[in-house]
């Protein structure tokens, strides 16, 4: 038998073995974007709960090397696949007053997300998770910076209540947000500035944004997609951190994660206009499908069990970290 042929013969088996799992993964985040399209709710929060609603399959069986692989490798794949989004145009269009605000913003937030964990008896690093999930892009940037963070027993525990907390504390400011900004007479300008600097997920401020009008959309949009071009030095410098803190004679992750440089160099290639039109729509698609397939898997991964143990405090930290951005943003704006 020819060095070919074993190879194929591996490589054949291997992909046998994943497909249980893919195929559940992929199942189960087809139905969450149905009931999103269908309901409005965001898709994340039904990938969660469907994923564990059908949590034994990532027991002992055939499902599970499968789920694993959905939620590791195309979660980070899903998170470098975000670069396309973001242009440095899109970013030069507004001045240099919203580039201030966004990582003025993030910046403080996920300070503040630590010192409010540690106050609350939380590590560092889950001040880390909820604060730059808070800061940045929600579910999204919850498991891009959960791929950084030291490994622990309650890693996948903390990083899904931080997605469904995040996911539901996004919902409930795409409705009240809105109102606040007209409570407070903000121009169209004024409102987009607000709620793309605020609201946690993509969906939401896109939602909320284009709910008031077409201005307050598209201003909302561009300052989102700021937030999120954050995520990259975000991840950076906390991936530095923690590799320093790594077991002596562990293996050290690289610096610079794989996904973190084609995050990077996506952003690039986006900004000189070498991406045409349709690849960057197939690859916003693609980046969307990969995240939602890999929440479902940790979501298949999850007992419910492991949630309710968690207790109230978490709720409180992220609530209060997402009402100290809404106040930041407020005070930055009456400055501008």
């Amino acid at each position: 038998m020819s060095l070919t042929s074993t190879t194929w013969q591996q490589g054949l088996g291997r992909a046998r073995a994943l497909f249980p799992g893919l195929i559940a993964s992929a199942t189960v985040a087809a139905a969450a974007t149905f009931l999103s399209q269908h309901y409005g709710a965001p898709v994340m929060l039904f990938a969660l709960l469907l994923g564990m609603s059908m949590n034994f399959l990532s027991q002992e069986g055939p499902c599970r090397p499968g789920i694993e692989l959905a939620a590791k490798q195309l979660l980070r794949l899903g998170v470098a696949l975000l670069g396309l989004r973001i242009t440095y145009g899109q970013i030069a269009a507004l001045g240099w007053g919203p580039v201030l605000l966004v990582v003025g913003s993030v910046v403080v937030t996920i300070m503040v997300g630590i010192v409010m964990a540690r106050l609350a008896g939380f590590n560092t690093p889950f001040g880390v998770l909820t604060g730059g999930a808070v800061a940045i892009c929600g579910a999204s940037a919850a498991l891009a910076i959960s791929t950084v963070l030291p490994a622990h027993e309650r890693k996948e525990q903390a990083t899904l209540f931080t997605v469904i907390g995040v996911s539901a504390l996004s919902t409930l400011a795409m409705v009240a947000y809105p109102m606040v900004a007209h409570a407070l007479g903000y121009s169209d300008h004024a409102t987009g500035l607000f709620l793309g600097a605020t609201i946690h997920d993509v969906a939401q401020v896109v939602g909320a944004g284009y709910g008031v009008s077409t201005e307050a959309g598209d201003t909302a949009t561009v300052v989102k997609l700021m937030r999120v071009a954050m995520l990259m030095p975000v991840i950076v410098v906390f991936a530095a951190v923690y590799r320093g803190q790594q077991a002596a004679g562990g293996e050290r992750p690289p610096i610079l994660p794989w996904f973190v440089v084609a995050f990077a160099v996506l952003v690039v290639v986006g900004s000189l206009g070498w991406v045409p039109a349709v690849i960057q729509g197939l690859g916003n698609d693609a980046s969307r499908w990969c995240l939602v397939i890999a929440i479902s898997a940790i979501g298949l991964k999850t007992r419910m069990v492991e949630i309710v143990s968690v207790g109230i405090r978490p709720i409180a930290l992220m609530f209060g970290e997402t009402l100290f951005l809404a106040l930041l943003a407020l005070a930055i704006l009456r400055w501008m």
